[in-house]
């Protein structure tokens, strides 16, 4: 006798469990519905049990989720409450719906087409080839790239899914070769990933990915990423508040640097800069300053610097994060408007490759800072009301951070009276944290 089915705890694992085929025979039909989708057993499983949220996946894991099972995603994920949503004779069909629903054109077929036929070459092959780590490594370039200039919320569902996937090709034997570069590619995405916790304020999740990053990319031996996470990992730790933990981590990111030569040879020093600044230690900050930018002239580009976007250190975050550090230091304040003017004039321009919303933002709000300082109200009004203006979702925790220092100058100087107005935008500006936005 079979044993007894488990009550479902979504509307899509009542589904599942009529539908008489495993995770892995649905995993396997998941790009009929859609050349687009790819999902893992493991994913679908998690997905079938509501431990992924639906509403943060790839669109086309959505749209093939909603052609095998006939109903919307949003249905799919509402919990199971013992009414069947369709009757067992009413399976679902296996038949593959129509893609395009008479919208598509030739060129969205080919472009599916193609996307199928990468796709297979990802997972069908006994071990993995190398056009298909190409084709890996382009889709984590392109996130490397969108990150710095798009919302959270844009990137996150072919975030966790490209993970899933270096992840299932790495449960696989691999040959070395194969395993190093596909290391190398989770411990990128586990990074981004941990940024995005960081940007979502859960700093122990960024914790726990910058960590699984780490061990990705000890199996790749790969020095540049190394001194990329730890830099990540000082990052999460000065935002969090917890700076001694953010300079150990730069300074402990420094002998990877020195390996490689990339632009993180610069981040490193610039980061323990700030997290001095923010411990009171003015000569050491200003030293980690004159030592970043010294750096400038031995960076020699290395493979982290060839994805780009978020894997390489700019100029002008160089700028950003000079004028970031010495806005903690009230001595400092001239030569951190300095900076931090550069800083703005450096991100004035959004289709620049350098340019990163959250630096932008945070460059503002230290010029602010350093107004504040100089007791020109007006000045600093000017300078934070572009970040005031920015929609929920790119509210990241850095912003929201960079934005309480404003209003902690303001109040630590006695002029929240006489700037009244620009305290009460910077409290309903700091309410709606891109956290607090449904998922």
């Amino acid at each position: 006798m079979a044993p007894p089915r488990r009550e479902p705890r979504t509307v899509l694992e009542y589904l599942i469990q009529h539908s008489d085929r495993t995770y892995e025979e649905l995993a396997d039909e998941f790009t009929r519905h859609d050349p687009h989708a790819v999902i893992s057993a493991r994913h679908l499983a998690r997905l079938a049990r509501g431990e992924r949220d639906l509403t943060g996946a790839n669109p086309a894991t959505r749209r093939a989720l909603q052609a095998m099972f006939g109903r919307p995603v949003d249905e799919l994920q509402r919990p199971w409450t013992g009414n069947h949503p369709v009757p067992p004779a009413q399976r679902t069909p296996t038949t593959p719906q129509p893609l395009l629903s008479g919208t598509g054109t030739e060129r969205n077929l080919l472009a599916m087409a193609a996307e199928r036929a990468r796709r297979y070459a990802l997972l069908a092959a006994e071990a993995t080839t190398p056009a298909a780590i190409t084709s890996l490594a382009e889709d984590v370039q392109r996130l490397a790239l969108a990150y710095p200039q798009q919302p959270v919320s844009h990137i996150i569902g072919d975030l966790t899914e490209t993970q899933d996937t270096l992840f299932t090709l790495l449960e696989r034997r691999q040959p070395p070769a194969q395993s190093r570069d596909l290391h190398f590619l989770a411990g990128i995405t586990s990074g981004l990933l941990a940024k995005v916790s960081h940007d979502l304020a859960d700093p122990h999740s960024a914790m726990l990915q910058a960590r699984t990053a780490v061990l990705c990319a000890d199996q790749a031996g790969h020095p540049g990423l190394q001194a990329w996470l730890r830099g990540l990992q000082s990052l999460v730790a000065y935002w969090a508040g917890r700076y001694a933990e953010a300079v150990r981590y730069a300074n402990t990111g420094s002998h990877y640097a020195q390996q490689t030569g990339g632009t993180t040879s610069v981040w490193l020093p610039i980061s323990a800069a700030r997290a001095y600044a923010a411990l009171g230690n003015a000569e050491q900050a200003k030293a980690a300053i004159t030592e970043a930018e010294q750096a400038w002239t031995r960076v020699q580009p290395d493979e982290m610097d060839e994805m780009g976007g978020i894997c390489t250190f700019s100029h002008p975050r160089t700028l950003y994060y000079a004028a970031d550090a010495l806005a903690w230091l009230p001595e400092e304040s001239a030569t951190a408007e300095e900076y931090a003017a550069q800083a703005v004039a450096a991100y004035a321009d959004p289709h620049d490759p350098a340019w990163a919303f959250g630096d932008q933002a945070g460059s503002h709000a230290d010029l602010a800072i350093a107004r504040v300082a100089g007791r020109d109200l007006d000045a600093a009004a000017d300078a934070i009301a572009p970040v005031l203006e920015l929609p929920a979702e790119q509210r990241i925790n850095g912003i929201i951070h960079s934005v309480r220092r404003v209003h902690q100058a303001i109040t630590r100087s006695g002029y929240a009276t006489e700037a009244r107005d620009l305290v009460d935008g910077i409290e309903h500006f700091t309410h709606t944290p891109a956290n607090a936005l449904p998922r």
